[in-house]
């Protein structure tokens, strides 16, 4: 005895070698032996065999019409040996029910299983409806090839023309639109972007990356929701000092000022901060609008500021005017003695907006001992002085000099691109006096148990803490972040929580809270995609530069193996040709070609120029940027 029986939903048959009540023991087609569930087994023959029998059952099962079968059967369930027998108007063989099972299994929309080799028809508006589904998705398939076919050719249909950004920034995967854009990228091999670009629909690829940034941080747009502001509060006691600031000329969110006063044979150090969070409250409309942004946005040519220009306005350390500030002030002895410091809320005089433009020539001077006849330079040279002592107070270079920085302007499409001294006199003055208002700060609060957003260095790892721990990169017992609380949320958190400590008042935030931790969360993501995109158009912009200014041949650094820094442009990239070389050798290299829209560039080695110093290993550590 032979039986048709179905396991893991497929049709199987099996000669049978035994039997229990309950199963089966079978051999399979395969010559495998299988316990069959006598729930199993749908139909028992003796003729033909197992094989033949399927084989046969799947020719007479060809020959039947899905429709007629449907129209034939009993609206009410029932066996399919039933439905065999009244098509074949006699006694079925076992081939033909069979066949008219097989028919039945292959046939879902058109039957209902209702248990073991039973059905039921389904019924007529719903079948209706399955085969209208089916038909669409068919002709959707069609139009799915037709489109992909089209942008394969360089043609851009224009149902996929007006979902252009919709499918480079947020695709969905399920619309045949996607489906076609998909397809067509496998087909030629490219990207959605370079795909689109030979269809002549991305013509402007610095627009291509602005609107991925703007579409992941800025879906609504980049405008802020109405809003009203909020003043500082009156009778703040006004500093007896002439304040400046040193900036880029770009720079609208000025935050941070000096001041400088001779006091006998030494002198008295202030450090002015910008005060928003003493009109910005916690859970104020404001406060919101900064924690949705969390942080200024950089790039070239281009910035998104975390709060709106009026609210800027209102608290900027701007020329002329009487600034609400959190200072802190150190007296500097003439033998270079460092004193404690000292902190309070108050209003500051601006005297002045300085600007790293017109002031870098100091650079040279206040190593040379030149003098430029600038304004507000005596005090600068003296700023720099004391800089020096805070710097080997803590042991640690403010900045690192080994790699190159750079500035960038751009102006109606086209790009200048400016080699910046790191750890230049006026680069260390404006760090050193950073960390020292950054960890002086920290220090005051974790001093008074004070929660605050730490910034951490242990092992070599930087990462925010709400418990004070060491910066060891800095060589301070701990950091706080806020010297620029109009520009980053976690400095104007942490502003909030000094304020208060200064004010003899309630914290807003315990180190517990879920605002100060969610804070802490939010900005460190936040602002690791932010630098993630800067670095991004950095990398366009120099490459934008190369073909602005028809590029062919660049000297280079080498980083090491197969890995060359760009000189004169903050760049490291894949070189496959470079031989075996030391770290610093100077090379040629042959701009092959540049990719704008996949930020990419292809050079090849073309001759040694001169060897770096032994056994350099600047820039030893760095990644391939693009």
């Amino acid at each position: 005895m032979q039986l048709l029986y179905e396991e893991g939903g497929d049709l199987k048959v099996g000669a049978v070698l035994g039997e229990a009540p309950a199963s089966f023991q079978v051999e399979t087609q395969h010559g495998r032996r299988a316990k069959v569930k006598a729930t199993q087994v749908l139909l028992t023959f003796e003729r033909p065999g197992g094989a033949e029998l399927l084989e046969q059952a799947r020719q007479f099962a060809s020959g039947l019409d899905t429709e007629f079968l449907w129209q034939v059967s009993s609206k009410t369930e029932f066996a399919f040996q039933d439905l065999a027998r009244e098509y074949v108007g006699r006694a079925p063989t076992p081939v033909e029910s069979a066949g008219v099972l097989m028919k039945l299994h292959g046939a879902p929309m058109h039957f209902y299983r209702r248990g073991r080799g039973r059905f039921q028809a389904a019924p007529e508006e719903t079948l209706k409806l399955a085969l209208a589904s089916i038909e669409k998705k068919k002709r959707q398939q069609e139009q799915i090839g037709i489109w992909a076919a089209m942008l394969a050719r360089g043609e851009c249909p224009p149902e996929i023309a007006a979902l252009r950004d919709k499918l480079l920034y947020a695709p969905d995967g399920n619309q045949p639109e996607a489906k076609a854009l998909e397809q067509a990228c496998r087909e030629t091999c490219l990207v959605p972007a370079k795909l689109f670009e030979r269809c002549g629909l991305l013509t402007d690829s610095h627009d291509y990356h602005l609107k991925r940034f703007l579409h992941e941080f800025f879906p609504q747009g980049t405008g802020f929701p109405a809003h009203e502001l909020s003043p500082a509060p009156g009778g703040l006691p006004l500093a007896a000092v002439r304040a400046f600031s040193l900036d880029d000329v770009g720079t609208t969110e000025i935050d941070d000022a000096f001041s400088l006063e001779r006091r006998g044979d030494g002198v008295r150090v202030g450090i002015h901060i910008a005060a928003p969070g003493l009109g910005i409250t916690p859970g104020s409309p404001l406060d919101a609008i900064a924690r949705a942004r969390l942080s200024t946005a950089y790039m070239p040519g281009r910035k998104f500021t975390m709060l709106p220009e009026d609210v800027v306005a209102s608290y900027s350390l701007d020329h002329g005017s009487e600034q609400p500030a959190v200072s802190v002030y150190f007296d500097v002895a003439a033998d270079g003695t460092i004193g404690a410091p000292h902190s309070r809320v108050e209003r500051i005089p601006i005297a002045a907006n300085l600007r790293h433009a017109q002031y870098d020539t100091l650079n040279q001077a206040f190593e040379s001992g030149a003098s430029c006849g600038l304004a507000f330079e005596a005090e600068l040279r003296d700023l720099w002085r004391v800089a020096g002592l805070l710097e080997a107070k803590r042991g640690k270079p403010s900045v690192s000099s080994t790699v190159p920085d750079y500035s960038f302007y751009v102006e109606e499409g086209r790009v200048r691109i400016v080699p910046r001294r790191r750890g230049s006199p006026l680069d260390k003055l404006v760090s050193e006096m950073m960390i020292f208002a950054n960890s002086s700060w920290g220090g005051l609060l974790a001093e008074r148990d004070v929660a605050a957003i730490y910034r951490v260095q242990t092992t070599g790892k930087v990462r925010f803490s709400v418990h004070p721990e060491a910066h060891e990169g800095l060589g301070v017992a701990c950091y706080a972040w806020m010297s620029s609380p109009l520009r980053r949320y976690v400095d104007l958190v942490n502003q909030w929580q000094l304020i208060a400590a200064l004010s003899g008042r309630r914290p807003p935030f315990a180190r517990n809270s879920d605002g100060l931790l969610s804070a802490l969360r939010a900005f460190e993501i936040t602002a690791t995609r932010f630098d993630e995109h800067q670095r991004a158009m950095e990398d366009y912009w120099s490459l934008r530069w190369l073909v602005q200014e028809g590029v062919s041949t660049i000297p280079a650094t080498v980083v090491r193996e197969s890995l060359a820094r760009f000189d004169g442009l903050p760049l490291v990239v894949r070189v496959p040709s470079l031989p075996p070389l030391d770290p610093g050798t100077h090379v040629s290299l042959e701009i092959k070609a540049v990719d704008l829209i996949e930020r990419n560039v292809s050079c090849a080695f073309r001759e040694i120029l001169g060897n770096g110093p032994a056994g350099s290993s600047e820039g030893m550590d760095e990644k391939p940027r693009i």
